[in-house]
């Protein structure tokens, strides 16, 4: 069963990450390997957040993957360029908010897609401490986008 394609809402920033295909990603099977789309995901993620946040806040809060999930919908192949990220957060749960995530080739087709749990937690005790809405609205569009 084809599961639909994750579609930014509206009311978030859509953040796009370039991604480069090295030939050690790929695998046995001549396209890039599952374990590389984790580690996109992780990476996107926190490309997002060190762009939006000031040192002094990344050094106080970090964030914690409590999950992945992948849809793999079409391989990347050895070589592909222009191959990117788009990223864009959910509603927060208390500490915790998902992260979706869609990869796709140069010529715009999703290859794959994501949806991370990350809960957010103080840096220095690593303690699960709430969103706050000021941290939210940073992630959200504005009227100027």
């Amino acid at each position: 069963m084809a599961r639909p394609v994750l579609t930014p809402r509206e009311d978030r920033e859509v953040f796009v990450v370039p991604l480069e295909v090295r030939p050690e990603h790929i695998d046995a099977n001549g396209h890039v390997n599952n374990v590389v789309y984790v580690g996109w995901l992780q990476d996107v993620g926190t490309a997002h957040w060190n762009a939006r946040f000031d040192a002094e806040t990344r050094a106080r809060c970090s964030w914690v993957a409590l999950r992945h999930e992948i849809d793999y919908l079409r391989a990347i192949a050895p070589g592909a360029t222009g191959i990117v990220a788009r990223t864009w957060v959910g509603d927060p749960q208390g500490p915790r908010f998902n992260r979706y995530v869609r990869i796709e080739d140069a010529e715009g087709r999703v290859c794959a897609q994501g949806v991370s749990e990350w809960c957010l937690v103080d840096a220095a005790t690593l303690r699960p401490q709430r969103i706050p809405s000021s941290m939210l609205k940073v992630f959200e569009t504005t009227s100027a986008d």
